[in-house]
């Protein structure tokens, strides 16, 4: 961390606390609607409400992200965000559940509604505030951070429900966005020199100009490709994971939360790992081909510790292509559209995990578990592997050292 600038710390310390707080407020979200409604209906429906809105905006909101201060953007999302957690407190408070579901439908909508461009300007604020040589760490430290906030929350949550009643918890994740606020304070207003300046085209033809630009990269847009088969991935085993633990395997609720628990853990020591290794287009095609590897391996898995086992290696060697490929993307971007590009990348990422959850949940398809595990892990490995050929005519140098002609 010494090496990393005041404005970097300032960025992860804030990271830190609003993901803490975001993932305690989630859970909370859950376990309210269902004590409320016993429905899973409504679960549904609070998801929908934070996605469709989210989806949406960030499809159409690329070309304004080019004309905003970063940093302050940043400090009225996490102020948003604060305020958003009251909403549900209030419905409590004035002993209404019919104000309570109201305020958890407000509170998932505003998320949904900023998380895309808080993603997106902090994804496209990481060269500014890190040297070049420093990007792949940085975007590995703050992922590994992330990962290993949504491993760490869920216990710490379940403590303070001992000691606090359930609707209070939303005030506590109000403080950690305020206090992220603090922290994200920090950061100096440096990009208000360099935000572009607005051509006055009509919105329309500003976001074809963005998006025509992204095409013109197909380095940037075969990263964003590879990135999104992982996510796509993700979205499924968010479905088949319960079943293959509990059911295939026979597990019990605290082997499945060992499972659960094995990649987070497993990417935070991915992200050490990465700052040890080479950083070449070798060892990031390795990540994607191990990481694939370890879903299809779930396919012999007969033994919930070998699950164990797998789970945690996919989650060591996905951040060797997540963070590599994340600071290739943001070297490469055109500075002046850096973040409406990367509102389009995310764009790319976000719509991928529902699809992944719609292939999973699919009875029309008729796959077991292990078909599906083995399904995407060779959706991920068989590019992984065709890429790590491609770049073996490449000399084993830094992937940041040499601009765009170097890459494979």
């Amino acid at each position: 961390m010494k090496k990393f600038s005041k404005s970097f710390k300032a960025l992860w310390l804030g990271e830190i606390v609003s993901e803490f707080g975001g993932a305690s407020g989630a859970i909370i979200n859950g376990l309210l609607l269902y004590e409320l409604t016993g429905s899973k209906e409504w679960m549904g429906v609070l998801w929908l409400v934070y996605f469709i809105p989210s989806l949406i905006l960030q499809g159409i909101s690329a070309p304004f992200l080019n004309h905003v201060v970063k940093e302050k953007m940043l400090l009225n999302i996490q102020l948003i965000r604060a305020g958003a957690y009251i909403a549900p407190l209030i419905g409590y408070l004035i002993g209404s559940d019919v104000g309570i579901i109201l305020g958890l439908v407000v509170l998932q909508c505003l998320l949904g509604l900023v998380q895309p461009i808080y993603a997106s300007l902090s994804f496209s604020l990481l060269p500014e505030i890190c040297k070049k040589e420093e990007l792949i760490a940085a975007n590995g430290l703050l992922d590994g951070t992330i990962r290993l906030m949504s491993f760490i929350a869920p216990g710490a949550t379940s403590l303070l429900l001992l000691v606090s009643p359930m609707h209070f918890i939303y005030g506590f994740s109000s403080a950690m966005f305020f206090l992220s606020y603090l922290a994200l304070s920090r950061i100096p207003h440096s990009s208000k020199e360099r935000v572009a300046t607005w051509t006055k085209k009509f919105w329309w033809a500003e976001m074809k100009e963005g998006y025509r630009t992204f095409f013109k990269y197909p380095h940037l847009l075969r990263l964003t490709i590879l990135s999104s088969i992982v996510q796509f991935a993700v979205g499924a085993t968010m479905v088949i994971n319960v079943p293959f633990i509990r059911g295939d395997l026979g597990g019990n609720y605290w082997e499945y939360a060992v499972f659960s628990g094995a990649f987070p853990i497993g990417y935070a020591i991915g992200t050490v790992l990465l700052t040890k290794l080479p950083k070449t287009f070798q060892m990031m095609y390795l990540g994607l081909i191990g990481g694939g590897l370890s879903f299809v391996l779930l396919f012999f898995v007969h033994a919930v510790p070998l699950a164990w086992i797998c789970e945690l290696s996919g989650g060591i060697l996905f951040p060797l292509f997540n963070s590599q490929s994340a600071a290739l993307f943001q070297r490469d971007a055109p500075r002046d559209r850096l973040t409406q590009l990367s509102s389009v990348r995310l764009l790319f990422l976000r719509v991928t995990m529902p699809l992944g959850i719609l292939f999973a949940s699919s009875s029309f398809l008729d796959l077991s578990t292990r078909q599906t595990y083995t399904i995407i892990g060779m959706v991920i490995l068989l590019p992984g592997l065709f890429y790590f050929l491609v770049s073996l005519s490449q000399p084993e140098k830094n992937i940041l050292k040499n601009k765009k002609s170097m890459i494979p």
